[in-house]
């Protein structure tokens, strides 16, 4: 169904119904909870020679002890190891490097245990290093050139709860600049042979990145929830991920020692993987990306403090051209599970919803944009370079500038 009105274009399904069309790619093979990284020794002693190449934060594993013990497992089988330590959000030379250096040394599986920018490192390493030349000639409106598919077997170990990475087709690779870009680099290879998911490798990430990578995986679960190209698959995914991420997001953040919470988390990061490549993203994510080329401001900010203004930003303006739509009834029933709470209207439901994100801006301190070097210009450019997406109301550049500039700085 499609309603216009003073030229916004609102797209939805209207009725989701198990004859509807969609596709779903594979999903990983997945040990999930406490205790489960020890499945890292089972993975690894498979039948192969070579070496493991192991793609880490750049001070994770040695703070919390865990390297030592991952490396035992991983040279339980004879395998030579070799670490490559990822500082921040992966650039086209980094792993270009760490290609090189896999060749030389024979790497046969590779591993990638962090964040999200840890995990697309390596798993951007892990197809390259089948494929020639660099990562740059294959990243999408960058390259010209096309992955033919196959890479070494992959392992992704989530040490955060937001990109679920560790569940999807594509790596986020990015060069920061004046003429910057964050691109994918996609193929349906890419999805992580293995995902272990154990929620004691994130107690002691701390209480700012917590909170910014479980807005982003909120947004992430919220933007294909009401996507133009949601199906009943998605939604049922998303519905209980919803939920989850409701009701254990502050738990995470300020009790990072809950394990329960962080289990619930890590849960709902993974589901967002899986439905946004199925369903895809909208404007937070349409932002991000030039964002990122722009600026070095991380992926999980950029999320954690969007998600507000855009969510209120479009509920206003589909309150303004389809006030009965199925796409406010989408807002309404995430509402509902994010709050846990049932509201007797669709409008009161709604702008609960924009009450519950004002309020983890807040709680969570999410950073204004000024703090990472955005100003009204370059609001502007990012603005130019971003798209809506799969959002249920069509965006102009003029929409996207609003919402950037309404989290520029405090009292703007």
């Amino acid at each position: 169904m499609r309603y216009n009105n003073k030229n916004y274009d609102v797209s939805f399904n209207a009725e989701l119904k198990f004859d509807d069309n969609f596709q779903v790619s594979r999903t990983p093979q997945l040990y999930f909870g406490r205790g489960s990284v020890s499945s890292l020794e089972k993975i690894v002693s498979s039948p192969g020679n070579g070496t493991a190449a192991v793609f880490t934060g750049s001070s994770f594993l040695q703070k919390t002890g865990f390297r030592d013990k991952i490396y035992r497992m991983l040279t339980g089988s004879g395998r030579k190891v070799v670490f490559f330590a990822i500082p921040g959000e992966p650039d086209p030379s980094m792993v270009d490097d760490a290609v090189e250096e896999m060749k030389r040394n024979n790497v046969t599986i590779t591993a990638a245990i962090g964040g999200g920018s840890v995990i697309d490192a390596g798993k951007a390493a892990s197809v390259m290093a089948l494929h020639s030349g660099s990562v740059r000639d294959y990243l999408e409106g960058v390259g010209t050139l096309h992955l033919k598919g196959p890479k070494l077997p992959f392992i992704a170990v989530p040490t955060t709860s937001g990109t679920g990475s560790e569940a999807t087709k594509n790596s986020v690779i990015s060069s920061v600049g004046e003429a910057g870009f964050k691109k994918s680099l996609r193929h349906e290879s890419m999805v992580p042979d293995y995902a272990v998911i154990d929620p004691e490798l994130m107690i002691s990430c701390p209480p700012e990145i917590t909170a910014s990578s479980g807005m982003d995986a909120v947004t992430q679960l919220l933007e294909s929830f009401v996507s133009v190209k949601a199906s009943v698959y998605t939604d049922s995914l998303a519905s209980a991920a919803l939920k989850a991420a409701g009701m254990n997001i502050e738990k995470a953040v300020f009790n990072g020692s809950d394990v329960a919470g962080r289990a619930a988390m890590a849960w709902a990061a993974y589901v967002s993987g899986i439905t946004l490549t199925a369903a895809g993203l909208g404007v937070v994510h349409g932002i991000a990306s030039p964002a990122g080329g722009f600026s070095a401001i991380p992926h999980g900010t950029v999320c954690g403090t969007l998600l507000l203004p855009a969510t209120k930003y479009i509920i206003n303006r589909l309150f303004e051209i389809s006030p009965d739509g199925n796409a406010l009834q989408k807002y309404a029933s995430a509402s509902e599970l994010l709050t846990g709470r049932d509201y007797k209207s669709v409008k009161e439901a709604c702008y609960a919803l924009i009450e519950l994100l004002d309020e983890w801006t807040l709680k969570f301190s999410m950073p204004y944009l000024e703090k990472y070097g955005f100003e009204e210009n370059l609001i502007r450019k990012t603005a130019a370079a971003s798209d809506g997406k799969n959002s249920p109301v069509r965006l102009e550049t003029d929409d996207i500038y609003n919402i950037m500039m309404d989290r520029l700085k405090e009292n703007n």
